[in-house]
């Protein structure tokens, strides 16, 4: 082959590879599953306004009117960015109900978001053939989704308020209605594929943000398994009055929500009588409150208004029904957010120059409680940059006694914790906050203390008896998700 014919077939080829990706279908959002974003408002907020269970009858008469009163209520006073209806929207007659909810939220001039229940295919209209009709209509956003289980799978981002930049994300699943084999349980459940679909689309959109998770949210009606494991923990919230209605199979959703550290929070509907939120493994399981007057049970109707801040692994979140608001809450602390804090413990004011770390006191001897450690001699002293007891001499029979300040950068309540196998304590100022001394294995408690933003005098002591060596001191707060305390946060006088 001569040049003239090796350039020749170079173009030919390189013709013919334009020409197939010019053909080459482009994947569309329905493919995806991402559709078109919203965005932050210049405030930095974006409010979501949860609507579900509104088990809409247009041939009841006055069903219909005293719904809409209730979301126009709710739209008026709350002035959300984006509205969801988490399923069970419409139970009789499905063409009537859906143009009603439609026209409803269509005229509102809010976007607005669906994922279908275990009941609003049950009358005429089938999933897809709902979803048919909800891409035509006014101000929705949602799409049916990507050719996996379910319809109305799919993930709607939030842009920055100032750049087109992805700040935060919305996913939606379909959890579907009924499993197939009555022997399964009495409710279905999240398919692997659609975790799948959910697991892939996070790791893509880590890894564009330097392998950093975006904060997200996700949105699906029947509660998963874990939904039961928050009631009474330290972080519970609100009402609960019936079980726990979710599938007897569990399929891995929420682990898949822990493992890939995105989602902040799930939110579901399904159980009329349970209106509760509490955070369980770094992940806030939270339910709405019934919004229409379709289904059984007698609590306010109303919604759960969620509230995110761009920049922020965190939002807020109420309850609104014309009665007021209700079970205001935060997360990642896990607490009220918007509480007296007449009682919170003040700052001080450091007599000399404070550097990154801590000043360590190291004992040796066989020790049954931080205060025998303390009765004896240190055997030496020195600075560290954290709560680290690595540099123990010995394995066994040794502690530490920690000091410094922490630096809180907002006013409110704050979780502390020690996670440690043998004893330990943690003061704030005087006021002892965790106390989990004495002999034992691994071992987590936990406090919580209202402070004011400034630098507080925390202390930690430590004790290591036999078998086995731990100490993790942590923190949650406003805006700070659960975490060991970082080294940037504590610092200490130089001699």
């Amino acid at each position: 082959m001569n040049k003239t014919q090796s350039i020749s077939l170079s173009v030919a080829l390189s013709a013919a590879i334009f020409l197939m990706a010019c053909a080459s279908p482009v994947e569309s959002e329905s493919q995806s599953g991402i559709t078109e974003p919203l965005q932050f408002k210049q405030d930095g907020t974006f409010k979501i306004a949860q609507f579900t269970d509104i088990h809409l009858h247009t041939d009841t008469p006055g069903e219909p009117e005293k719904t809409r009163e209730i979301i126009e209520y709710v739209l008026k006073s709350e002035k959300p960015d984006l509205s969801v209806l988490t399923g069970d929207i419409v139970n009789s007659p499905a063409p009537e109900g859906w143009e009603f909810i439609a026209a409803i939220f269509g005229s509102s001039g809010i976007p607005w978001a669906v994922t279908l229940g275990n009941h609003d295919d049950e009358d005429q209209w089938s999933r897809e053939q709902i979803f048919e009709f909800l891409e035509k209509q006014e101000g929705f956003v949602g799409i049916s989704g990507p050719d996996i289980s379910g319809v109305g799978n799919y993930l709607i981002p939030l842009q920055s308020a100032s750049t087109s930049e992805t700040a935060a994300l919305l996913y939606f699943l379909d959890s579907h209605g009924y499993p197939k084999n009555a022997k399964r349980g009495s409710y279905d459940w999240v398919k692997f594929d659609q975790i799948n679909w959910y697991r892939t689309q996070s790791t893509k959109l880590t890894q564009t943000n330097h392998n950093t998770p975006y904060p997200a949210l996700a949105f699906f009606h029947i509660p998963v398994p874990e939904f039961l494991e928050v009631v009474g923990n330290e972080t519970y919230m609100g009402i609960k009055e019936e079980g726990v209605a979710s599938p007897e199979i569990n399929t891995g959703l929420f682990a898949a929500f822990v493992e890939m550290q995105d989602v902040m929070g799930a939110f579901v509907g399904h159980d009329h009588y349970n209106n509760y939120i509490g955070i369980l493994q770094d992940v806030a399981l939270a339910f709405g409150q019934t919004s229409g007057y379709g289904g059984y049970g007698d609590f306010a109707k109303g919604a759960r208004i969620i509230e995110l801040r761009e920049g922020e692994y965190a939002f807020n979140t109420w309850i609104t029904t014309q009665e007021g608001i209700s079970f205001e809450y935060n997360y990642p602390s896990g607490m009220a957010f918007n509480v007296e804090l007449s009682n919170a413990r003040v700052p001080v004011s450091p007599s000399g120059e404070l550097k990154q770390g801590l000043q360590y006191r190291y004992f040796e001897g066989k020790f049954k409680s931080t205060s025998d450690m303390l009765a004896t001699t240190p055997k030496r002293t020195g600075t560290i940059s954290n709560f680290d007891i690595s540099g123990a001499d010995v394995k066994d029979h040794f502690g530490f006694e920690f000091t410094g300040y922490i630096k809180i950068p907002r006013s409110g309540y704050y979780r502390f914790y020690t996670f440690s196998d043998d004893g330990s304590v943690c003061y704030i100022g005087d006021s002892l906050v965790v106390d989990n001394d004495g002999s034992h294995s691994l071992r987590r408690r936990e406090a919580t203390i209202a402070l004011t933003e400034g630098f507080h005098p925390i202390r930690v002591v430590y004790f290591e008896d036999y078998m086995g060596e731990k100490l993790e001191v942590g923190i949650s707060g406003l805006t700070i998700k659960e975490t060991p305390i970082r080294d940037e946060m504590v610092f200490h006088e130089m001699d």
